[in-house]
Order: structure tokens, then sequence, then C-alpha cells
């Protein structure tokens, strides 16, 4: 079995059963983490693989949590099945949101994790077990928060009680969710990816911002109505960016333009976040 290096790591795989969400954070001292280490599937399961991490334990695991295995079934599995797992680490949250991680005998100090309800943290190569600690607690106290923006925080916590011992590289956030990603015809909400930069969690947290402005939701009761005031308003804005069709038109065409048209429903009513972004571009 080839051996891969995606060591210096710290995890947090986690749910949130009411929203049906999965997900995986991580922040590694490698490049492109995301590429490697979270896999996740709705109404199945999430995993990280990672400390001279074996990538067959995404889909080998996926597959096992689809088969209706609990999470410390999964990871007993993949496990014994690995020649190599004294140096593996993984974390595996399933369907009823059971949580389970595995550090190797021989992953390099500080290395363990942390299971709770909902998720498992786990990291190796840490400053000291803090690291991890502030991945539990954090998550545990960021109910109300969305699952992607708590395991955001759980990444900044982690890294502010220590993080990597040997720095930071990239980071990576995945949510998945049935049917409510890109035109409600993808289970992946978010996937997320800094693959080398010097404060990746940083970065991460503004890719997140980004995307959410361009792909999130505001309830329908918040959107305005566009009157006869709002609507010249639109026109104006609109034409001073060079876009002078029929209102219609125009605003569509803008909105395409900036990637917001899965918050474009018409022009009778507009969503704040893009009424926002015509009049910061216009100003």
């Amino acid at each position: 079995m080839a051996r891969s290096d995606v060591v210096a790591t710290y995890s947090i795989v986690a749910c949130d059963l009411d929203a049906g969400q999965w997900g995986v954070a991580v922040q590694s001292k490698f490049l492109a983490v995301g590429s490697v280490v979270p896999w996740g599937e709705p109404h199945v399961g999430a995993i990280a693989t990672q400390s001279y991490a074996n990538p067959r334990y995404g889909p080998d695991g996926l597959a096992l949590l689809r088969e209706g295995h609990s999470a410390e079934e999964v990871v007993e599995a993949l496990t014994a099945a690995d020649d190599g797992r004294a140096e593996r680490q993984v974390g595996v949250v399933d369907r009823q949101g059971r949580g389970a991680t595995f550090t190797g005998d021989e992953c390099h100090d500080w290395a363990g994790g942390r299971t709770g309800n909902g998720y498992a943290a786990q990291g190796n190569i840490l400053v000291s077990e803090e690291t991890v600690d502030a991945l539990a607690v954090t998550f545990e106290q960021n109910g109300h928060l969305s699952l992607a923006e708590r395991l955001i925080e759980c990444l900044a916590s982690a890294q502010a009680a220590g993080g990597d011992r040997r720095g930071q590289q990239s980071a990576s956030l995945l949510v998945v969710e049935k049917d409510a990603g890109y035109a409600n015809l993808s289970d992946t909400v978010v996937d997320l990816r800094v693959d080398d930069h010097e404060h990746p969690i940083a970065e991460l947290r503004r890719l997140f911002v980004l995307h959410n402005e361009l792909f999130g939701v505001t309830p329908a009761e918040d959107w305005l109505t566009v009157d006869e005031g709002l609507a010249a308003e639109l026109r104006d804005r609109l034409d001073r960016l060079g876009y002078q069709a029929e209102l219609d038109e125009a605003f569509t065409g803008w909105a395409g333009t900036e990637n917001l048209e899965e918050r474009v429903d018409g022009v009778e009513r507009i969503d704040p976040v893009v009424l926002a972004a015509l009049r910061n571009q216009s100003a």
C-alpha cells in the first residue's frame, strides 16, 4: 500500500441531524489538504482520513456507512484491514450522529482524538491536546450556528489553542445535504479549499462569507417589494454599470455576470443581499 504524507493535521467531522447536514473541517501543514482528508454523503455520514492518510478510508468508509454500520464499526473495519493502521488517524460520524475516532500508536505526538454527540475531533503533531479539546468544546458550545459556521469556528479555536506544531498551510470545509447544493441539484452545500496560504483559516472564513453572498438563501419574508421608487433606483444603478435594456433583462444580465442568479427571481421582489451588492458596485 502506498504511503501518503498527510501529517500535522487537525480536523473535526460532525453533523447537524435537524438540518440533515454532515461535514468536515480540516487544517494542515500540507498542500491542498482538502483533496485528501474530507469525505461526506448526506444521510450516510462523514469521514476524515489523515496522518499518513489512507485515502481509501473515504470511499470504503462511506460504503460501510451506507450499509448501516455504526461509526465505531466502520473505524474498526477500516483499521483492521489496513497493515499501516499504526500510522493512521481517522474520524467518522454516522447517519445517527454517533462519532468514533482512531489514532494509531505510531502517529507523531501530540496525537489523539475526542468524540461527543454529533462529532469526532482528532489531530496529530499538535502543540498539545488543547487543540483537539478546543475543537470539541467549540463545537459543543455553538449549536446556534449553522454547521458550516460551527466548523469554521472550531478550526479557529483549535489554532488559537496551539494548533499544528509545524504551522499552517492549507484548510478546507465540506458540508453535504441532500439536494441542497447548487440549483438544488447537488448534495454539496459547501466545498471550499485553501490550498496554500500563510493564514489558511482566515482565508477559509473569507471565502465562506463570499460563498454565502453568492449561494446563501434569504428567507422569502425578508425579500423587498420592488415598488416604483426602488425600480427607478435599480434602473439608474444598472444603467451606470452599462446594463441599459428593460429592467428585467438588465437586472437578470447583471446578476448572471456577478454569479448572483441563484438569488434572483424576477424583478417584482429582490433579495436584500442582491440589492446591497448592486448598491456597492454602482456607488
